[in-house]
């Protein structure tokens, strides 16, 4: 659970290393999808994906019961981009609780790190979504059994409206939205993965992992809400009262229950089934994790998804193997341990090594592609070889989120944001992280990339004329030979295909292609390499 308000002081070595990374990815000239920025972005704010309860009205005592409220997300599309388009849901930090009210700079689908990271997916081909969801506790309650009861369940609402917003986009996918429009962003259902910020990396850590509610019915998340005992005896979260894991029924509060009244809806289910009636999976492909950690390691099993994690190993908030998470601006501001201590947590190193050990990360094993080498040597330079994990270390010992920056008009801001700084941890975030969430979503052309993509500055393709009206030569250096080509529309589909070409030239003819773009695949002796046509 990040919070802003700690200073960020730049290691400077550190920060020249990210600024020679980022000018060598710079220097990829060539566009290959999902990987490199190349599609315009359209922004379509405040789309409703649910309608759940939150007690945060309770917590700032406004009302005395929970309230049902919209769940809204903000969805970043790729303009002109091929369809069955990967979905990445992206979940912002907070601490669970409102901004400005969390003392923080950040806690918004809109907080400047979150729309840097929406804009930078899209402009590679994907759906990406900024994801509002519920929060609500106090952290100064004068009970610390409260904070962390009301904290945890909390928490579990973050999880129940990430899976609402998975299953809100398969639905939007089959069924369509309440105007009759049948996949209005030309998303592939079957390829969704989630990352999470701060506060969003447990949510997404908790979304990948939890098969089950009995999986949280653990000594850790029980309370003795009578007061001390001999030893606590109910669970934080019931799910009579919470709802299920996925947010699919109904929860309600029974009597003596803290602070709510008996017969109160805590969860209002979401998008349970398709409209033929079958059931909607919440599952994902792939989990991403900047400077979260994981309720409990006991929850990574072999049916965990393949993820990629980033941290400061130094993080005095989050812990960068196991210890006690702690919420940044709850105690003494130039004291990190002096912040309300919840309860031990795993973070990324033990979470990477668990994901190692199981193998679920072996598919990182085939990535490959243009500076794959150079960011993967820098990762397992301080990895202890445990795929999928990027350290980033920091001299400041309060330091948590290198790659986190603010509006400079933001009212908790307490020193410049420095975006251009942040921006080159970004730059090598998606070096790291793209191939590997490529590969795990199973994407072509990534997985062409992972095994033998060629730039095509490597073998001087040109496509003479493009934009063309009518028909273009594509060529290669002559010591090439182009053996096939196919060519695909904005949607995905083949159009054409060219067989036995057998040349370092051929001539592709528009015939009764519509105007817009297409991606040409060429397939050649020793790989395969892809270029953007555009027929006017």
């Amino acid at each position: 659970m990040k919070s802003l308000t700690m200073k960020k002081k730049i290691n400077s070595l550190f920060f020249l290393l990210a600024l020679v990374l980022a000018s060598v990815s710079l220097q990829a000239q060539d566009e290959t999808l999902y990987l490199d920025a190349q599609f315009d972005v359209e922004v379509t704010s405040n789309i409703v994906y649910g309608v759940n309860a939150t007690i945060m009205p309770v917590i700032a005592q406004q009302t005395t019961e929970a309230i049902a409220r919209p769940l809204v997300m903000d969805i970043y599309q790729p303009v002109d981009a091929p369809g069955d388009r990967p979905v990445m849901l992206v979940f912002h930090t907070g601490n669970f609780l409102p901004f400005p009210a969390n003392n923080g700079t950040g806690g918004t689908k809109t907080d400047s790190t979150v729309v840097e990271l929406c804009n930078r997916l899209a402009s590679r081909g994907y759906i990406a979504a900024a994801v509002d969801y519920r929060k609500g506790w106090n952290p100064i309650d004068p009970s610390q059994d409260f904070r962390k009861f009301f904290l945890i369940n909390a928490a579990y609402r973050g999880v129940q409206d990430a899976r609402t917003a998975v299953r809100f986009m398969r639905k939007l996918a089959v069924d369509g939205d309440d105007q009759g429009n049948v996949n209005p962003y030309q998303i592939d259902p079957d390829k969704i993965g989630l990352w999470g910020v701060g506060t969003g990396g447990y949510i997404v850590a908790a979304t990948a992992t939890i098969d089950e509610y009995m999986e949280i019915v653990i000594p850790k998340f029980l309370i003795d809400l009578d007061g001390p005992g001999p030893s606590p005896t109910v669970p934080m979260v019931i799910e009579a009262v919470n709802g299920n894991i996925n947010g699919t029924s109904l929860g309600l509060v029974p009597p003596g229950y803290p602070v709510l009244p008996a017969g109160d809806t805590l969860c209002i289910p979401n998008h349970v089934t398709y409209a033929n009636g079958d059931p909607i999976p919440s599952d994902i492909s792939v989990a991403v994790n900047n400077g979260g950690a994981l309720g409990d390691i006991s929850w990574i099993d072999e049916n965990t998804p393949p993820w990629i994690s980033f941290h400061v190993p130094t993080d005095p908030f989050a812990p960068y193997e196991t210890g006690v998470l702690r919420v940044p601006g709850t105690g003494d501001p130039d004291d990190p341990s002096d912040d309300f201590a919840v309860v031990e947590v795993s973070g990324s190193y033990d979470i990477q090594a668990r994901m190692n050990e199981l193998g679920n990360n072996d598919i990182f094993d085939n990535v490959n592609g243009p500076n794959v080498e150079d960011f993967s040597a820098v990762a397992n330079s301080r990895n202890d070889g445990l795929n999928g994990l990027f350290p980033f270390p920091s001299s400041d010992p309060q330091e948590s989120a290198q790659w986190d920056f603010y509006a400079e008009d933001n009212p908790n801001a307490m020193e410049p944001p420095m975006p251009e700084v942040a921006r080159t941890y970004w730059d090598t975030i998606m070096a790291y992280a793209g191939p590997r969430a490529c590969v795990a979503l199973e994407l072509s052309p990534c997985l062409e990339v992972s095994t033998n993509h060629i730039k095509p500055s490597e073998i001087g393709v040109l496509a003479a004329p493009n934009p063309a009206t009518s028909e273009v030569l594509i060529s290669v250096a002559p010591e090439h030979t182009i053996k096939t080509m196919e060519l695909y529309n904005a949607n995905g589909q083949m159009v054409q295909a060219y067989f036995d070409v057998n040349n370092y030239q051929h001539t592709i003819y528009r015939k009764a292609l519509p105007a817009g773009t297409y991606y040409l695949k060429l397939r050649l002796k020793d790989g395969v390499s892809f270029q953007k046509l555009i027929f006017r």
